[in-house]
């Protein structure tokens, strides 16, 4: 199943905010902490039993992903799945925080 990134909801609460995943009444999320104005750090990624291995927790770190290269902020990944999609993703590496400019 492919997620379609207008499917993810964007939730900004001030300093943290987070992507949401919503069908057939089950919730996956990808939450974030915004660090001053320059950094933002994944903090949890949560996929329900429901959409596990359907790439829904790959989908909401991909449009985050998307959205703060658009906002010109770097990203600290302290959730491991978030981390481990930064791995997979070399192309990525440019928004790590102390990564490559």
């Amino acid at each position: 199943m492919a997620i379609d990134p207008s499917d993810i909801t964007f939730e900004d609460n001030g300093s943290k905010g987070r992507y949401v995943y919503r069908a057939d009444g089950a919730e996956a999320e990808m939450t974030f902490t915004r660090a001053g104005e320059s950094l933002i750090i994944i903090d949890h990624t949560e996929v329900p039993d429901a959409f596990r291995g359907q790439g829904v927790g790959a989908a909401l770190v991909a449009r985050g992903v998307a959205d703060f290269r658009a906002a010109g902020v770097k990203v600290l990944p302290l959730c491991p799945f978030a981390a481990a999609q930064f791995r997979r993703h070399p192309e990525w590496a440019d928004l790590l925080q102390g990564g490559n400019s």
